[in-house]
């Protein structure tokens, strides 16, 4: 019984030189996928957002990620003075702001 087993033993070995080289192949063809599929798009998304947040003028209508609705009314630096009702203005900084609504139909 126990030579059995060590013949099984011997059988099944160290993994051959290729099997490593297979690896490693592997995992660099999960890196090459991963760039392609989460880190490439997340990039083009960031500079497009940033783009977008430095084309930013007053009287653009905007929605920040709080989900505050709101006027450009000055900016700043960083900052944007928001008009969110007759005489209501908030600050905010830039990196808030989420997208132009300039477009978007009126709700009531």
């Amino acid at each position: 019984m126990n030579s059995i087993l060590f013949i099984i033993a011997q059988a099944g070995g160290a993994p051959a030189g290729g099997s490593s080289m297979n690896m490693l192949l592997m995992m660099g063809l999960m890196i090459v996928v991963f760039y392609f599929f989460m880190i490439r798009p997340q990039m083009k998304r960031q500079k497009e957002m940033t783009k977008f947040r430095e084309a930013l003028q007053k009287g653009d209508k905007i929605v920040t990620t709080g989900g505050i609705y709101g006027k450009i009314d000055e900016i700043k630096d960083n900052i944007i003075i928001l008009e969110v009702a007759p005489n209501t203005k908030l600050k905010v900084d830039k990196s808030v702001v989420l997208r132009d609504m300039s477009d978007a139909p009126v709700q009531k």
